[in-house]
């Protein structure tokens, strides 16, 4: 079991930044896959960033590219991502999730693992 807590989220004027933290304290950390997904309201989940175990792949959804950045430090236990250009469509919880295998995928079934979710709310 993996036990992942996210930080970061918060009230913020479109435009702004924010930066995401995930941590997780288990000694395996560094094999796993990690991604980050949102949710809004009446919405499904929604897959936005994911990165290999290495660090040396990443994925965007197409919403986020070019706006968003995912990285990780395992060192530290934990992953960031890094938000700018903040749109109010951006508004959602958002949620860290682990996958074993260390390959990131897009799909939220592929993690077996997932946090609780901060709430990231983007005002125009």
């Amino acid at each position: 079991q993996v036990q992942l807590v996210e930080s970061g989220g918060g009230l913020v004027q479109s435009g702004a930044s924010l930066r995401l933290s995930c941590t997780a304290p288990t000694r395996t950390f560094s094999s796993y896959a990690l991604g980050w997904f949102r949710q809004a309201p009446g919405k499904e989940r929604e897959f936005v960033a994911a990165i290999s175990w290495s660090g040396k792949t990443t994925r965007y959804g197409d919403s986020v590219k070019g706006r968003f950045t995912i990285s990780r430090d395992n060192r530290k236990n934990t992953m960031y991502l890094e938000m700018n250009s903040l749109k109010p469509e951006d508004t959602a919880n958002y949620y860290c999730a682990a996958r074993p295998t260390g390959i990131p995928t897009m799909a939220p079934s592929d993690y077996d693992y997932w946090g609780q979710g901060t709430q990231v709310t983007v005002s125009s």
